[in-house]
C-alpha cells in the first residue's frame, strides 16, 4: 500500500497566521513552493496561502502585503490529509474538494505538503488523467 507519506514532499512550514504576506511570499521563495499550510498560535492547520491568494487576494485590490496577515487569507475549512492514508484517499480527499496541495499530518504536526508534481511523480497516467479531470474540469465551469 501506498501512502500519503510515501508520495509528499518533505520539508513543509507553516506560515503563522500573524505573519504577513510579504514575509509568506519571501518564505515561498526560500523553499521554492507555491503554497504555505497557515497555522494557528497552536501550530493546528487553519487554511492554505498560494502565491496566487497574494497575488489576486491582495495586490491585485491594492492592498499592501506588508499588512494583510496570512489569517486574513485563510478562507474555508482547510483539508489534510494522515501521513498514513492510503493514496486513495489522498486522490479522492483531493479530487471532492478540487484543491492542488494537500498537508500532510502526523501525529498532530505538519510532515510534508502532497502537490501536483508529487502525484506527478508517483501515479499511473490512468491516475493522474483521472484526477486531473475531477478537479480541473469542475473548476473551470465554476
Amino acid at each position: 500500500m501506498t501512502t500519503a507519506g510515501d508520495i509528499m514532499h518533505r520539508g513543509a512550514q507553516w506560515i503563522p497566521a500573524h505573519e504577513t504576506l510579504d514575509r509568506a511570499a519571501q518564505l515561498m521563495r526560500e523553499l521554492g513552493v507555491g503554497a504555505l499550510p497557515i497555522s494557528d498560535a497552536d501550530e493546528r492547520l487553519c487554511g492554505i496561502l498560494t502565491d496566487r491568494d497574494i497575488v489576486v487576494g491582495c495586490v491585485a485590490l491594492g492592498r499592501d502585503p506588508a499588512k494583510v496577515t496570512a489569517g486574513e487569507m485563510a478562507q474555508g475549512t482547510p483539508r489534510w490529509i494522515d501521513a498514513d492514508a492510503d493514496v486513495s484517499e489522498v486522490l479522492r480527499e483531493m479530487q471532492e474538494h478540487q484543491i492542488r496541495r494537500l498537508p500532510v499530518i502526523h501525529d498532530k504536526r505538519l510532515v510534508g505538503m502532497i502537490s501536483e508534481s508529487d502525484l506527478a511523480r508517483h501515479l499511473s497516467e490512468n491516475q493522474i488523467a483521472h484526477w486531473a479531470e475531477s478537479v480541473y474540469a469542475r473548476s473551470s465551469t465554476r
